[in-house]
């Protein structure tokens, strides 16, 4: 089953020429499920190459704009092409009374919001194999993260040995792969172990949203393919990080150093945040790190497959805007580039 992050919105607080504010689409087989929705999700999506997918779960890490305000566009471009399946909107306690702020804007819907607030920890779906939990970071007002984790799968069946053994190819086969011992017509029986290899651990994708660091997130991310975590600032910025209940590169790569991650994605970093300066120091904590721009895609396979692999997206093409005067020097948006 095809597992995949796509990176929508990469920037912290506000857009910039080349990130939009955070958005995050996790592919798992048939379902999409978005983690963020920032000003102009949709026209992201468009952009991505993706179209406007028919989103099974919206889930929001906190109630801070840059994270939620693309909702009204989106649900209105649901409502005009006649979507009628019901959406779980999945987020902190607040976002039932934001949403009936919102709902004079937003209009008549033809299909449902189904809200859940999240208290506590908890699981907030569970589908084929896999199970979404929330689980508590620190960013000064209600907040969390989000842990896709598969479940372990059965190991190998090893044909030959069940072969060997005078296993006959049928039911019996079945049964051993589902982890039943047979007996043959010898009397001879046949343990699983015999035939079917060790198991092998699914999948898990961490998004933490907006946080300071958290032993939380440690503990969520513990042997994660990909951890997803917010970089918005530098090791000479960490006052203004902790003012802020943000994190620095350099913290995000001690805490992924920790859990034992297989790729960290440093995300929501601010204008004032190079992507490779912001690399380089989360890798000096020994971890594989990659710095997404928007539309850029990571592919997770299952582990015994390989590593977690990032694409780059084809470069959209953007209108020359001639304005010399208007930036300041050095603080064009060559720091929200790709990652050098």
């Amino acid at each position: 089953m095809d597992l995949s992050i796509t990176f929508l919105g990469t920037s912290a607080s506000v857009p910039t020429a080349a990130r939009g504010t955070s958005a995050t689409l996790v592919a798992r087989g048939g379902s999409r499920w978005l983690v963020d929705c920032g000003e102009g999700t949709q026209r992201q999506l468009l952009r991505s190459g993706l179209g406007l997918v028919d989103l099974d779960m919206v889930l929001l890490t906190h109630m801070h704009g840059d994270h939620y305000l693309g909702l009204i566009g989106l649900l209105k471009t649901y409502a005009l092409r006649g979507r009628d399946r019901e959406l779980p909107l999945v987020g902190p306690v607040g976002l039932a009374a934001r949403m009936a702020l919102l709902q004079p804007v937003i209009g008549r819907l033809p299909f449902r919001v189904d809200i859940h607030e999240i208290i506590r920890p908890e699981p907030v779906l569970y589908e084929d194999g896999a199970v979404i939990r929330a689980f508590p970071t620190h960013h000064g007002i209600a907040s969390f993260g989000y842990a896709m984790m598969e479940e372990d799968r059965a190991g190998t069946f090893d044909v030959e040995a069940a072969r060997a053994l005078g296993v006959p190819e049928g039911p019996m086969f079945g049964a051993l792969q589902r982890g039943d011992p047979v007996t043959l017509d010898t009397g001879a029986t046949v343990r699983p172990e015999q035939v079917v290899g060790p198991g092998r651990a699914g999948r898990r994708v961490i998004v933490t949203g907006d946080t300071a660091p958290a032993a939380e997130t440690v503990d969520a991310s513990q042997g994660a393919s990909v951890l997803i975590h917010e970089a918005t600032f530098l090791h000479q910025e960490g006052n203004r990080a902790r003012e802020t209940r943000h994190s620095t590169a350099s913290e995000a790569g001690g805490l992924a150093a920790e859990a034992g991650v297989a790729m960290l994605a440093l995300t929501h970093l601010s204008m004032r945040t190079p992507p490779r300066a912001a690399r380089e120091e989360a890798a000096r904590e020994g971890v594989e790190v990659v710095v997404p721009g928007d539309f850029d895609q990571i592919e997770v396979p299952f582990p015994e497959r390989g590593t977690p692999r990032l694409h780059r997206a084809v470069a959209i093409e953007r209108p020359t805007v001639v304005a010399a005067s208007s930036v300041a020097a050095g603080e064009a948006d060559s720091v929200s580039g790709v990652d050098l």
